[in-house]
């Protein structure tokens, strides 16, 4: 871990990175690629010290809108829980009156719920959670230092117990590794139990690019012997690869999201996500 001071907290399309760098360990992580020019050892988490008086700043000269995390790291990597930058966001975004939206896999979300639970009732929160299999064992081979599905699932469970809105995000998948009908059903089936509002599934498949794919194909030569060479034969260098059975399985998602009153497609997810009820934004106006 090493700390930076940052010049500004908001992406063009108002997103915040309290953090820079993961120690999740997925072996498919899209950040590790080179585009996104890291200079540090991707574990070597970059913290921006005045992350929390940049946002602060930002808020209070500001409309309300929601404030989003998680597209770059995962906000809740382990040193979140000494930092707790996460939780003073959390406080300013429901102290000026903003919505929160975050991407996670980890189960340490559930120490803010109290503040996520305050936001969605002052304003709008959506919390996204990653599943990617519905075996934990598989879980623990390629995301190996974050919380098995099953703790992830009680996540959900506590978000609805809540009310406190989730969108699943079914992806990435892997070919050959979680690309079948019965795991995709089975991540399904915890949706369904759960009261998602969405399921993302984008398609079916991931990013695979330079830097992202050297250590990706490591991951396989150790865990998944002789699936490397498969990769390389049918993908080559393609920046991005999808599953032969993509047809197929975004047709499952589709048709059990439909029938369940669940969110599928992904526009309209990202809209949902991102649209903050403009009763909020005259009511902080006047």
């Amino acid at each position: 871990m090493h700390y930076v001071k940052a010049k500004g907290i908001f992406t063009s399309d108002y997103g915040i990175n309290l953090y820079r760098g993961c120690t999740h360990g997925c072996i498919y992580c899209d950040s590790r690629s080179d585009i996104y020019n890291f200079n540090h050892e991707f574990e070597d988490i970059e913290v921006k010290e005045n992350a929390v008086e940049l946002l602060k700043r930002e808020l209070v000269r500001r409309k309300p809108f929601m404030v989003v995390t998680g597209a770059m790291t995962d906000p809740y990597v382990p040193i979140e829980k000494r930092l707790q930058h996460v939780r003073k966001c959390l406080q300013l975004i429901y102290r000026y009156g903003y919505g929160f939206s975050c991407l996670t896999k980890s189960d340490l979300i559930l120490r803010d719920l109290d503040l996520i639970k305050k936001i969605n009732e002052k304003s709008k929160a959506v919390v996204q959670i990653t599943i990617t299999t519905a075996d934990d064992d598989l879980c623990k081979i390629i995301e190996p230092n974050v919380c098995p599905t099953s703790r992830r699932v009680d996540v959900l469970k506590k978000l609805d117990e809540k009310g406190i809105p989730a969108v699943v995000w079914l992806s990435p998948i892997l070919p050959y590794i979680n690309d079948t009908e019965e795991n995709i059903n089975s991540i399904l089936d915890f949706c369904i139990d759960a009261n998602v509002r969405g399921v993302l599934s984008l398609n079916m498949g991931f990013s695979l690019r330079k830097g992202n794919r050297e250590y990706f194909y490591g991951k396989l030569d150790e865990n998944f012997p002789g699936l490397r060479e498969r990769y390389v034969e049918e993908f080559g260098e393609r920046n991005f690869i999808y599953s032969k059975n993509n047809k197929k399985l975004k047709g499952i998602i589709e048709n059990r999201c439909r029938k369940h009153g669940m969110l599928y497609k992904q526009e309209e997810i990202i809209e949902y996500m991102r649209e903050f009820p403009s009763r909020f934004i005259q009511s902080k106006l006047m």
